[in-house]
């Protein structure tokens, strides 16, 4: 039972692993993944228009 706990505790990094942020990269990474959601969201508006027109002319 002793190992088990002993187990589970998180293993922490030394001070010298740490490792330093990249703006840029993520900066990047932030603005393409909002253009695939706004992307997406434009696709779905123009999905629901079609099911609209497809119900009234049905």
């Amino acid at each position: 039972m002793n190992n088990l706990y002993r187990s589970a505790t998180p293993i922490r990094s030394s001070q010298n692993n740490v490792k330093k942020l990249n703006f840029k990269t993520i900066k990047h990474n932030t603005i393409c993944s909002l253009n695939d959601v706004e992307y997406f969201l434009n696709n779905l508006n123009g999905l629901v228009r079609y099911i609209k027109l497809y119900k009234l002319l049905r």
